[in-house]
Formats: structure tokens, C-alpha cells, sequence
């Protein structure tokens, strides 16, 4: 399957909004990069391309992809057919009408939307006249039919089979106008790329914003007008209330214009309508209204995904009001005397049936997992007591925590993605650091007990080794007295081979002086070896609390 949403990796900052909004169950899946970073991807197979979360995303993080830039290619090569739906009217009010004419000046062959839309409702009516369908599912939006088709397959059996407006335009076109040109269909809408590649009756799906876009980046200038008139000249004829399809209920109205008493509920918008459509498959079929009228977007096709404009749904409806007055207003018109609708008739003569049905390719649902299959899945999420199973606070983006658990089942997200998982890892990493905070602050006082002893001990070492200089210095110098005191002697004795008794008494006291220097000098050796001792007893004591410390500190790795 061709990827319609996208993705921009750089962009996404793992909010979750987009699997909040999203209608279909698996259509996105959650990574975690290594840098712990959360990014939500897009699932082709699964995806329904209703762009709610590009409408939804607040980051720029989710585009989608539509076929404007190979339409203007080929439309440069070869002349293109180009379908114009009716929401084009509402969506551009004042540019509309420019933007056909610039297709038109391109050699481009315009028809309207909403003639086939005419041709939708004719079907329906002459099938229900008929009997040949019974209680049917609208299918004019491609998104509700894609859900259908990959969520809920059983509920096949009550889509409409009849074509939706732009298939029955195409088919109208092809079959009984006999044009074989490639046809674009413009519109607001992503998921017409779906339907387009299933029936293959559409080569181009174009849409309003890329197309704004197209023209702004090239410098073309759209010009404006401001008038009420809706009519405009398309290439055969306009179409009548069909032009009103595109609201929500317009198909709903028109077949009510020709018989009030069929029993029609709608539904639409993104939060109501896939799950009105999933109470509706558990319906007994006896309490299902004959048509029950569904579009995705709120506002229809009207402000839909791709619409690109800035009108409210106040701007959007007084438009429609006035297209629809103005529809009617030909409508009238083609009245025959007796109240038959004259375009009708021209139907019944014309067209076949058969040539405006459609087929349908179910998918094979995902096996929802078992309740033993998810419980692993809680444990991992920790949570363990029902309680905890249904807090079901939406932050991961789905409405349960069952509808997480069966994400993360399937591999589509991650237990670290649940908030009260993430917040119960914290907590208990909090506790931790907590308890490790304490035993660091008993070592931490510890550590500085012991270092006040050995700056202390480093009191006493600098002490010894001052001292040590000292002795060493005065050793110096008394061993250089006696060093003086021997030579003395030594001379004293060469000088008088024989002494007298002042001789004596003289040599005698050089040597009492150098027994004293002798002495001295012991004194400071003494001195020196002491504080050696000390020394190597504080540096004994310092290895004994260094080894303390790694004790102390080796308690807590």
C-alpha cells in the first residue's frame, strides 16, 4: 500500500496526540531511539488516511502525500479530464472559479463533482425503489470505507454498493461520454488515493492545499471574485443538489428531496463516527436505519484534511446554503408538469445500473489478543491489580489501558510509553537514589573525620622534616668544627715533635673542645634519626587511614 500520511522523524516529539485522534487502532506505531527519545511512525497497511493527525499535530511533524506534483507534470505532456468536487466552493469562496479557469487555460476539460453526485443519488433511490439493497452504510468518504474494509470486513455487507460522486463522474465520463484523456479528481480529501487505486476509475487524486501550494511556489496568481454567483461553465453539464454532498447529511437531503419517508441517520466527525459505526456492527440488524449517512470530517468534505482554508464552519455553511438555493433554483427548472424530476428521467434513459456498482477487498483483522496473552503485557506495564489496569488517563493516546496493552501485544508500542509506568520507574529509581544519598552522606562524614587526621599527621611530618633540616644543617656544621679542630691538632702536633708542659695543657684543651664538637654532633644525629622515626610513623598511620577511606568507600560500589 502506497504511505499517504508521513512522517518527519526530526519534527515529532512523541506527544501521543496523533494516536489520540487517530480512528484506526493500529495505524501507528511508537519507537523508542536510543537517546530515549519517543517517535510515532505511520503504518501504510493500516492507516485509513483520514488526516486527522495532520490536522491534529501541533509540531509539523505529520504531512501526507497526493498526486498535484505528477498531475502538473503529466498535465504539461498531455491534456488532463479534471473532476471538481463541490467542496472547492466552500474551501476557496472567492478563488474557485480562478483556479478552473487557469486549469481550464491549460487545455484541461472541466466537469463538476457534482453532477455525479446526482447520478449517487439516482442510484440509490431507483436500488431502493427496486429492493435490490437493503439497510446500507454511505460510502461517498474514502476514509470510512478504508475503516471498513481493514477494521470491520463483516460490515461490508452493508456499504452502499453504489460508486461515490467522483466514481460515478468518472464512469459517466468514460463510459457514455467516451473521454480516454487521464482524469484528476480536486478535492480536499487524502483518502480518495485509496478508492482511486481500488476501482482504478481515477488517475490523479489532487488536492485544494497542494494545489494553493503548487501555485504559490510558481508565482501564479489566482484572482479573486467576490460574487455569489455558483454557477459556472463546466465542459457538460453542472450538476444540481448534488452540489451539496459535500456537508454533512448532503446526501442524507438529497435523497430526502425525493422521498422523505426513508429512515436516514447520520453521523460524522473523527470522535463520533467510528465508534457509531463499531456500535452498529453489534446492532441487530432489525434496529438499523435504511441509510445510515457517514463522513469522517466534522464539517464534511467542506474543511476537510487538505482543504487549506481559513473559513469557518459559519463561512462554510452560508456558502452551502446559498449553493443549495441556487441548485434547487435549476433543479425546478427541470421539473415535468407532473413532478417528476426531468434529470431523473434522463437517468433512466440513459444510464445503467449496473454500471455505478462497486466491489469492495476486505482485509483480514488483526486476532485481538487473549486476556492470558495481555497479562505478561500488564506485568510489563506495570500493573498488576485491576485497579491499576484501568486508570485509562488517555496520556499514551488510547482510551484504555487494555487498548495500550493491546498495542503493545500487537508491536505497536512500548510499556515505557505509558505515563503511570514511566512515573512508578522514577519513583523507584527516586527511592533508590534516596538511600544511596544517605549512605553517601554517613561516608561523605566519614571520609571527613579521617581527613582531618591526616592533615593533622601532615602537620606533624612537615614538623619532623623542619627539624630534620635543622639537625641536619647544625650537623653540618659542628662536623666541620671538628673537622677544623682535628686539623688543629694535627698541625699543633707536626709544629712541636716535642711538647713542653704549655704544650700539653694547650693540646689538651683543642682536644676538650673537639670531644664537646663530638658531642654536639652525636646530639643532632640523635636528632635526625628521631624525627626519621616519627616520619615513618605518621606516614605508617597515613597508609592505615588510606585504607580506611577505601573501606569505607568500598562499602558503597
Amino acid at each position: 500500500m502506497n504511505e499517504l500520511i508521513i512522517v518527519k522523524p526530526e519534527k515529532c516529539t512523541g506527544c501521543n496526540s496523533c494516536i489520540r485522534s487517530c480512528p484506526a487502532p493500529e495505524a501507528n506505531t511508537v519507537k523508542q531511539l536510543d537517546s530515549g527519545k519517543f517517535i510515532i511512525s505511520v503504518n501504510p497497511d493500516k492507516c485509513i488516511a483520514c488526516g486527522e493527525c495532520v490536522r491534529i499535530c501541533n509540531h509539523g511533524a505529520r504531512d501526507y502525500i497526493d498526486d498535484t506534483e505528477e498531475g502538473m507534470s503529466h498535465l504539461i505532456k498531455e491534456k488532463l479530464i479534471l473532476i471538481v468536487s463541490p467542496a472547492i466552493k466552500a474551501a476557496l469562496p472567492t478563488k474557485w472559479k480562478g483556479v478552473l479557469d487557469w486549469f481550464k487555460g491549460q487545455g484541461c476539460t472541466i466537469y463538476d463533482g457534482s453532477f455525479g453526485a446526482d447520478i449517487c443519488t439516482w442510484a440509490h433511490i431507483r436500488s431502493i425503489e427496486q429492493g435490490t439493497i437493503g439497510n446500507i452504510i454511505t460510502q461517498p468518504c474514502s476514509a470510512i470505507v478504508k475503516y471498513i474494509e481493514t477494521y470491520q470486513p463483516q460490515m461490508l455487507q452493508n456499504l452502499s454498493p453504489i460508486h461515490s460522486p467522483a466514481a460515478c463522474s468518472a464512469i459517466y465520463i468514460r463510459n457514455y461520454l467516451r473521454r480516454n484523456n487521464p482524469i484528476a479528481f480536486l478535492s480536499t480529501c487524502i483518502a480518495k488515493k485509496y478508492e482511486f487505486e481500488d476501482t482504478g476509475l481515477i488517475n490523479y487524486n489532487i488536492t485544494i492545499d497542494k494545489v494553493m501550494d503548487y501555485f504559490e511556489r510558481n508565482g501564479i496568481s489566482i484572482p479573486v471574485d467576490t460574487s455569489d454567483n455558483y454557477e459556472y461553465k463546466f465542459d457538460d453539464m453542472q450538476g444540481q443538489v448534488g452540489s451539496i454532498y459535500s456537508r454533512p447529511g448532503g446526501l442524507r437531503d438529497n435523497i430526502w428531496l425525493h422521498n422523505p419517508d426513508i429512515n436516514i441517520t447520520t453521523s460524522k466527525g473523527v470522535q463520533n463516527v467510528y465508534n457509531e459505526l463499531n456500535m452498529y456492527v453489534r446492532m441487530p440488524e432489525a434496529k438499523h436505519p435504511q441509510i445510515f449517512d457517514v463522513l469522517s470530517c466534522d464539517f464534511g468534505c467542506n474543511i476537510g484534511p487538505a482543504a487549506q482554508t481559513n473559513q469557518t464552519v459559519f463561512d462554510v455553511m452560508d456558502v452551502m446554503r446559498k449553493v443549495e438555493s441556487e441548485a434547487k433554483a435549476r433543479r425546478k427548472s427541470g421539473f415535468m408538469g407532473r413532478g417528476d424530476d426531468k434529470l431523473f428521467k434522463r437517468f433512466d434513459e440513459e444510464l445503467r445500473q449496473s454500471d455505478f456498482l462497486r466491489n469492495y477487498k476486505p482485509s483480514v483483522p488483526s486476532p485481538v489478543p487473549s486476556a492470558q496473552q495481555l497479562e505478561p503485557v500488564f506485568k510489563k506495564m506495570g500493573k498488576h491489580t485491576p485497579e491499576e489496569r484501568e486508570f485509562n488517563c488517555h496520556a499514551c493516546g488510547f482510551n484504555s489501558c487494555k487498548d495500550m496493552a493491546i498495542a503493545i501485544a500487537r508491536g505497536l508500542n512500548t510499556p515505557d510509553n505509558c505515563i503511570i509506568h514511566a512515573k512508578s520507574v522514577m519513583l523507584a529509581k527516586h527511592s533508590s537514589l534516596s538511600v544511596h544519598s544517605e549512605k553517601l552522606e554517613v561516608v561523605a562524614s566519614e571520609c571527613l573525620e579521617l581527613l582531618e587526621k591526616l592533615k593533622a599527621d601532615i602537620v606533624n611530618i612537615t614538623s619532623s622534616m623542619d627539624s630534620i633540616d635543622e639537625s641536619t644543617s647544625a650537623t653540618k656544621e659542628r662536623a666541620s668544627v671538628v673537622k677544623d679542630l682535628l686539623q688543629n691538632i694535627v698541625t699543633f702536633c707536626s709544629d712541636n715533635p716535642t711538647m713542653d708542659e704549655d704544650s700539653v695543657e694547650q693540646l689538651i684543651g683543642i682536644l676538650n673542645t673537639t670531644i664537646d664538637a663530638f658531642s654536639a654532633l652525636d646530639d643532632n644525629v640523635n636528632i635526625t634519626n628521631e624525627n626519621s622515626e616519627a616520619i615513618k610513623g605518621s606516614v605508617s598511620k597515613i597508609n592505615s587511614l588510606v585504607d580506611e577511606i577505601n573501606k569505607v568507600l568500598g562499602k558503597e560500589t
